[in-house]
């Protein structure tokens, strides 16, 4: 105990200093000046706890790599199958795939180009994938280790490709392309054929136009000697590939879009653009035997039915017992326009359309046998769409779909907003399971999902993990997230809470958003107490209870008036500022509790005290789950909208809900259901305002008191109006609706940070606030063209699109003068300090505190830091009936760039949690006195007495992270994170017992410094924020994890621990499972003595290089992929490493022998067509006289 009491006496000596106030912006405000800042980034003071504190997190407990991703693919554009591992590969726009097997088995692997994935194929049952690419690019992944790799690629240089074709158990693939020729590529060595079947010798001699590209290949089921290649025009050839001729052509007047084989190889069926089927016999390729077009109405006279939409696919299935199956995508009538999309199933004469709520992209026929000439038996159809993933049970006559158990419907609402726990107490899994899965629907297949091949087990790591997210409708969905997989377990719907609306129910709806009112801007969890709090982009905040009850009840409702009385304030008379109210002043104030808050206005007059939404007023009945407790909402004031939440922090001990925005902070008592404190951010401050504004200034005054806070460098504020990527759920709206943004988008001032030229750095929010004035005040009259509402669309964190609006003449002039102005009407414009940051913990309020007391850490756009504190009654029988103080200490603290994050440690630099409610479930039968009473938890983990000797404040701004020592406010440490750049996230994070702070920088470096210290123990620039979805969805969380949303659709896990990087093989599953291949069923004596059974084909004497010579080496280039023995370049040591290099060389010698034996060849060849072309000039004039010249 001496030492730390000395350590105070030491604080205390330097916090007295003189040169105390001197620090600056590198000081920590009153008494924070004493620290030296050193190059290196830290600053250390009289006292350090270097000595005392041992820190064992090392530079070597941290390395950064992506774990798995989660979701469903963005843009897919391709599908495949293995029927004998039974794994479903996804192909992308942006040159992703997706693999998946059963529940836990989902690999995500990347083309290094990023060109899209044009189609897949399965070597079935080898653990190997080949990709055809929009860059022209065939590439061979090694499925047989955990993260595939590609062993191969082959990039064609003058031919495009268009379809791909590998029958089964074969090493040869075929490859069309746009020209229409077809070439053939050896799968193991991935180098071409010289064997071509060129477009000119497989079409008639006779036909006058150019077939189109290739759009089908696929060799007979009956002899695999036989090559089908369909033309797009509707040109159809049967190539015989032993003696490279057509066995026959089939002409069709309208474009094929594919082609399926009856598995008796003696009939196929075709699709085409005009919506028909036409189905084709081998002995009489002159026409169709039958042409239907399943959805085109039949004429009355006779003729043609009228044409319908493609048919883009058909497959054409035969069953043993039963009518063949023919399903195809497309072919609806032009008529039903607004039909959606559609997948019909002919069975015998019944016709099935399955309509489907979003474009179908593809489909695959899952059969019970990989063998193309048995019978195929259908039992499912795999429906890939735009946005989801279905499959449809065949075996059953209602063709019911199964339960998907991928989490591919993240996206179901646009994601608005993410949390990530990991660790959390293990009883909340099944809790939330049970009072979820009484939501699951009903009507789904009976039988297990058929994508069931790789395995997986679970791995080493069990601890339990939770993630969140918001989305634009309302909803929230926990998810379990435990041991790198991805479950649904609960959905909230916060919208219930409120009335529908109608349209065209009146204005005071309908000009706040336009769209998505119930967006989910900010969430918070506490998993001890389980109370859940949510803040919509309506200005509402909404607190919930979790119980395993069901009850009927009303939803209480408080109004609050927060507003900014800076800009209200253009005549120059002075009015006296009133100092901190006190409590008592605030309760009269109270709004009534009832929901529907129909006050004082008239029809076209200002708004007033107006909520955006109207909460219900009669009793609700709740399910067991989140049960809303209270519902606040923001109001209209003097005609202006409420402005968004820009923070939000609850704690369960004190009952007490707190939220800011650029307005002003709010502090309510959720427990008596009344407003303790709703003021503007400048009258937090009272007397300790270091700046001194002057609110109720005229605004020139006010210009010139503000140059106090711009001397603080415009880093903070020309960036700032690009700058609220953190905390606005929908800043880019903000800044859409206002002129300035125009400008900014014109100007592109050099010190702002741009995102795709967007911009975007985040320390102030463009507020939206200003009544209609006289035209003097120009600046903010246009703030907000008349009739335009206070917020746009809701844009989610997966939407990030950004759209200028057309703006009159007179905004843009006055965007344009505003650009002109100094940098002063800036500032003047965010002279609203926004409330960035909010943290309730036991601590030490003032200096010469000598016991940690409840108090409300504040954090601002401008880099201070308030304490307030917080008087709550002496014995819990005394909180419902006693009202909670709340009132300043005086404390301001100081850092540079708006504040992100606190955290508290103990005087041991053990992570200290806010105190919290053990979870009691208020709606319990037992009604019993012990049931009643609270159980608080108010230090955790510690529970020593020495926990209020003194403590660490770890405090974090988008420029700089301070370590403070309480109750002296001394500075201990301090570093500069950045100066170029911002932080987007910062948290305080658990790592191997101990504690360190987690930063994600907006120039994509991810960083964790040790803490007390602040020593850098990683940084790596990762991630780049090439997206504000990004920005918005980051987090971190203990144990090394963090997730951000990569696309609109999918989650991305990584870690950036090292332990976790180590064991990660363990944890992921394993795509390929040693399965024997099924045998082909024996076709008997007569079947294959007359059924013309499949012939002996021997593909490599055909195909190989002895027969067919060496394909052109300029037409396609072979790349070695990184998968293979050729991708180990010099990366191992020794013997191997050097046989390695001298293989490589060897293969570039001969690579370079070889174009030279082509160039030699190519310069004979010509050489010999001269001396033939000059051998029969000769003959030609050797008999003619001079004369006859």
């Amino acid at each position: 105990m001496k030492k730390f009491n000395f350590r105070k006496v030491l604080d205390g000596l330097t916090a007295s200093s003189p040169g105390g106030s001197s620090g600056g912006g590198s000081g920590g405000g009153s008494g924070a000046g004493g620290s030296s800042m050193h190059p290196g980034g830290t600053a250390g003071a009289a006292g350090t706890p270097r000595d005392e504190i041992q820190e064992t997190l090392t530079s070597d407990y941290f390395q950064i790599c992506k774990t798995v991703r989660h979701g469903f693919p963005y843009l897919p554009t391709a599908l495949a199958f293995d029927p004998v591992q039974k794994i479903l590969a996804i192909g992308t726009r942006t040159g992703a795939i997706r693999i998946l097997g059963r529940p836990g088995v989902d690999c995500y692997c990347q083309h290094e180009s990023g060109a899209a994935v044009l189609q897949l194929q399965f070597l079935i049952n080898e653990g190997a994938l080949v990709s055809a690419s929009a860059d022209d690019a065939l590439h061979l992944w090694n499925l047989r280790q955990k993260r595939p790799a590609i062993l191969h690629s082959l990039k064609f240089n003058r031919e495009r490709i268009t379809y791909c074709h590998l029958p089964f158990q074969s090493k040869w693939l075929y490859v069309g392309t746009e020209r229409g020729n077809t070439h053939i590529v050896n799968i193991e060595s991935f180098i071409l054929s010289g064997y071509v079947i060129m477009w000119n010798k497989a079409i008639e001699l006779s036909t006058k136009t150019h077939p189109g590209p290739v759009v089908h290949l696929s060799d007979s089921p009956r002899d695999e000697g036989k090559l089908l290649i369909g033309y797009e025009n509707g040109t159809i050839v049967f190539w015989d590939l032993r003696s490279k001729r057509a066995d026959l052509r089939a002409y069709y007047d309208e474009a094929i879009h594919s082609v399926a084989w009856h598995h008796e190889g003696k009939q196929f069926m075709c699709s085409h653009s005009d919506g028909s089927l036409t189905l084709w016999n081998l002995k009489s390729p002159n026409r169709p035997f039958q042409t239907t077009i399943p959805h085109g109405k039949i004429q009355r006279d006779g003729k043609k039915p009228e044409s319908c939409k493609p048919i883009l696919k058909v497959e054409y299935k035969t069953c043993k017992n039963s009518e063949p199956f023919v399903i195809f995508s497309g072919g609806l009538s032009y008529d039903k326009a607004c039909r959606r999309p559609s997948l019909t199933i002919m069975h015998g004469k019944a016709i099935t359309v399955l309509e489907m709520d979003h474009p179908i992209v593809d489909f695959l026929t899952l059969c019970e046998t990989p063998y193309p000439n048995e019978f195929q038996e259908p039992y499912a159809v795999v429906v890939l769409l735009e946005k989801d993933l279905i499959v449809v049970d065949l075996t059953q006559s209602n063709f019911p779909i199964f339960e998907n158990p991928y989490p591919i419907d993240i996206h179901e609402s646009p994601v608005t907003c993410t949390q990530y726990f990991a660790d959390c107490p293990p009883d909340l899994i099944p809790v939330l399971y049970s009072v979820g899965a009484k939501h699951k629907k009903q009507g789904y297949s009976n039988k297990e999902w058929p994508v069931s091949g790789g395995a997986w087990n679970l791995g080493a790591q069990t601890y339990p993990e939770i993630i969140i997210t918001g989305h634009a409708d309302g909803s929230v969905k926990f998810w379990d997230a435990s041991a790198i997989t991805l479950q649904m377990l609960y959905k909230l719907k916060t919208s219930k809470v409120f009335e529908k609306q109608k349209v065209g129910e009146g204005k005071a709806t309908a000009e706040i958003v336009e769209e998505d009112p119930f967006a989910v801007q900010m969430m918070y969890w506490c998993p001890e107490s389980r109370i859940f709090c949510v803040a919509g982009v309506s200005a509402y905040v909404v607190v919930y209870r979790f119980s395993k009850h069901e009850v009927n009840t009303e939803i209480a409702s408080l109004e609050v008036r927060l507003q900014s009385e800076v800009e209200d304030i253009i005549t120059p008379e002075p009015e006296i500022i009133p100092s901190f109210p006190d409590a008592s002043s605030q309760l009269p104030s109270l709004k009534s509790l009832s929901g529907s808050t129909n006050t004082v206005t008239c029809e076209g007059t200002m708004k007033d005290s107006i909520p955006c939404l109207s909460v219900k007023t009669r009793p609700v009945r709740m399910p067991p789950g989140y049960q809303a407790e209270l519902v606040i909402q923001l109001v209209w004031v003097d005609g202006e909208p409420p402005q968004q939440i820009t923070s939000l922090a609850v704690n369960s001990a004190y009952g007490l809900v707190a939220f800011g925005n650029c307005n002003g902070l709010a502090v309510v008592d959720f427990m008596q259901k009344t407003v303790l404190l709703s003021m503007g951010t400048l009258d937090l401050y009272g007397s300790s305002d270091p700046y001194q504004r002057q609110p109720r200034s005229p605004r020139k005054s006010r210009q010139f008191a503000a140059d106090n806070f711009c001397m603080r460098g415009l880093s903070n504020f020309y960036p700032d109006l690009t700058k609220r990527i953190r905390t606005s759920y929908q800043s880019l709206t903000e800044l859409s609706d206002s002129p300035v943004s125009l400008e900014l988008e014109r100007c592109k001032s050099p010190t702002s940070d741009h995102v795709n030229g967007h911009c975007t750095s985040p320390t102030s929010q463009s507020c939206s606030s200003g009544k209609r004035l006289s035209s003097a005040d120009v600046s903010k009259a246009n703030r907000r063209g008349p009739g335009r509402p206070p917020f746009r669309k809701a844009q989610s964190a997966a939407c990030m699109e950004i759209s200028l609006p057309v703006t009159t003449e007179e905004n843009r002039e006055n965007s344009f003068s505003r650009s002109r102005s100094s940098s002063v009407s800036s500032i003047d414009r965010d002279s609203k300090e926004s409330i960035t940051a909010l943290y309730f913990m036991e601590s030490f309020a003032r200096k010469n505190d000598s016991a940690v007391s409840s108090c409300l850490w504040v954090g601002t756009g401008l880099g201070m830091v308030l304490i307030l504190s917080l008087n709550l009654p002496a014995t819990d029988d005394l909180r419902l009936s006693e009202p909670v103080m709340v009132s300043p200490s005086g404390t301001v603290l100081t850092l540079k760039g708006a504040v992100l994050t606190f955290a508290c440690l103990d005087c041991m630099g053990t992570l200290t949690h806010p105190p919290y409610e053990v979870w009691r479930d208020p709606h319990s039968a037992d009604d019993g006195e012990k049931t009643r009473r609270r159980k608080l938890v108010m230090h955790s983990p510690s529970s020593s007495q020495d926990m209020g000797d003194h403590q660490f404040a770890v405090i974090c701004s988008e420029k700089q992270a301070k370590v403070f020592s309480l109750p002296s406010q001394t500075c201990l440490y301090v570093h500069n994170i950045t100066e170029t750049s911002f932080l987007l996230r910062a948290d305080v994070v658990t790592l191997c017992n101990s504690v360190c702070l987690a930063c994600f920088c907006a120039n994509g470096h991810i960083m964790t410094l040790s803490l007390p210290s602040l020593r850098p123990l990683l940084d790596v620039n990762y991630l780049p924020v090439t997206d504000m979805r990004i920005a918005r969805t980051f987090c971190f969380t203990n144990e090394g994890q963090a997730l951000y949303l990569s696309s609109p659709t999918e989650i991305q896990r990584l870690t950036y621990s090292q332990e976790m990087c180590d064991n990660l093989q363990d944890m992921l599953g394993d795509l390929f499972t040693p399965v024997e291949t099924p045998e082909a069923q024996n076709r008997g004596f007569l079947k294959g003595l007359f059924g013309g059974s499949a012939q002996a084909f021997d593909r490599e004497e055909l195909f190989g290089e002895a027969t067919a010579g060496k394909a052109s080496r300029s037409l396609a280039q072979h790349i070695p992929g990184s998968g293979g023995i050729e991708g180990v370049r010099g990366a191992a040591g020794g013997v191997i490493g050097d046989l390695t290099r001298a293989r490589i060389a060897l293969d570039e010698r001969g690579q370079k022998l070889g174009e030279l034996d082509e160039r030699t060849a190519s310069m004979m060849a010509s050489a010999e067509a001269f001396s033939k072309h000059a051998h029969e000039v000769m003959l030609k004039y050797k008999d003619k006289k001079w004369y006859q010249f």
